[in-house]
């Protein structure tokens, strides 16, 4: 029982979203007079013959290893009986990646790579798509990541809002009204199938409450978090982020009131990859959508780095295109360096060293950048590769490879200029 409800009921308010058969009993003040007067004798309260049902419960020791390991079901982000929320701009890729990880938890693959409890099944509620959408989405995702039907017969489920209505709250003339029955009814079949993880996607179209009303949404957003702790499951809330005029969102940009975030125990959030961004990658020519998840909201576990998903192109057998979520890594500036080349590439140095022109640091010396040594070494281009090979130099220079040296130009000024440090050896 929370302190909320506690405190509800000794105000005399029922809590609306309780009924009367879930198992839920209020807590009531005793008739006597222990709650006012004198204060109690503290080695009698706390005795052997303590009514096990007042409060408040005495604290007593546990050994560390017998308390139960917090009950994960995939990656830090979904655990059991907490609601995670996932906040995202439109057209990023937040539909997508919930389905690839439901079908992730319910085959038992780590298809994007995030660990996942076996054995799970998975309900996604989309609010948004009619129920073919939704099929071609499951399908293709099953088909680009080769998951055989069998791989998730009886695990997964999936419903529409076109056909399926859902309405957990609305606003009524006296303040926010949870609908009992509704949150009643997800209750029977979550416990009937033995759901382990519900995804509703999006949030807002769960309620009818106004979005940015921070008691209302607290109201709902709780009511999702009592489901999942008396299903034993795992609740994501898909969530849009407001206007961010071009700025990289958090957890904290979405939409309406901030009650959503604080009632979930994870918060991640999706940001679309820049095209400046797109150039560093060297993914600038490919049409395909890439994005950040982020964990910036943990309570339970450390906050997340960033991981980066690509939504490949899927073509069915009916002619449809579906964006599917799949791994994807930053390029690392030494893919396919070896110790050979970077070898080379001080032979190449010291040549200019011991000719009189050391080649210069600063990329802007044009023509006499030691960049232009190193796209040869490596077949790069000196211009749209620069920020990786300023990347490589760095690293050569950091570990000792490359050491710093100086020149006097045509002004008889000193410039930087890079020498051969510790050779390399194959």
């Amino acid at each position: 029982m929370s302190f909320e409800e506690i405190a509800a009921q000794m105000r005399g308010v029922e809590p609306a979203s309780q009924s009367d058969d879930d198992g839920w009993r209020p807590f009531a003040p005793p008739d006597d007079d222990s709650f006012r007067g004198e204060r109690p004798d503290h080695d009698q309260a706390s005795g052997p013959e303590r009514d096990p049902d007042r409060l408040p419960t005495p604290f007593v020791w546990r050994d560390p290893a017998d308390i139960p390991a917090r009950p994960w079901v995939y990656g830090r982000h979904l655990i059991r009986k907490q609601v995670s929320v996932t906040v995202a701009p439109g057209g990023v890729g937040k539909s997508s990646l919930t389905i690839c990880e439901a079908i992730a938890m319910a085959s038992g693959r780590e298809l994007l790579g995030d660990w996942t409890e076996r054995n799970l099944k998975v309900w996604i509620y989309n609010l948004e798509d009619p129920q073919d959408e939704l099929d071609r989405r499951i399908v293709a995702t099953m088909q680009h990541h080769r998951v055989a039907p069998n791989e998730i017969e009886g695990r997964l489920f999936r419903d529409t809002g076109r056909e399926r209505p859902l309405t957990t709250a609305i606003q009524a003339r006296e303040g926010v009204e949870i609908i009992a029955p509704v949150m009643q009814a997800l209750q029977r079949e979550i416990m009937a199938r033995g759901i382990d993880v519900l995804i509703i996607d999006p949030f807002i179209s769960s309620h009818q409450v106004s979005e940015n009303d921070n008691g209302a949404i607290d109201l709902v957003a709780k009511e999702w978090a009592r489901l999942s702790d008396r299903c034993n499951c795992a609740i994501e809330l898909v969530h849009h982020t407001r206007k961010t005029n071009g700025e990289e969102a958090t957890t904290e940009s979405g939409r309406g009131a901030s009650a959503l975030l604080a009632a979930a125990r994870s918060g991640r959030v999706l940001n679309k990859m820049s095209d400046e961004m797109k150039k560093d990658a060297g993914v600038e020519r490919d049409p395909s959508t890439y994005f950040a998840v982020t964990r910036d909201k943990a309570n339970l576990a450390p906050v997340g780095e960033r991981i980066w998903r690509r939504m490949a192109s899927v073509r069915l057998a009916n002619g449809d295109d579906v964006g599917v979520a799949e791994v994807w890594q930053w390029p690392d500036a030494f893919d396919d360096v070896t110790v050979a080349d970077l070898l080379a590439v001080q032979n190449a140095i010291a040549k200019r060293c011991d000719e009189g022109n050391p080649p210069r640091e600063n990329w802007q010396t044009k023509g006499d950048w030691v960049g232009l040594i190193v796209a040869d070494v490596l077949g790069l281009d000196a211009e749209s590769d620069r920020k990786r090979i300023i990347k490589i130099l760095r690293t050569w220079k950091d570990n000792g490879a490359l050491a710093e040296g100086s020149t006097l130009n045509s002004q008889r000024k000193p410039v930087a200029t890079l020498k051969v440090g510790e050779w390399a050896t194959e």
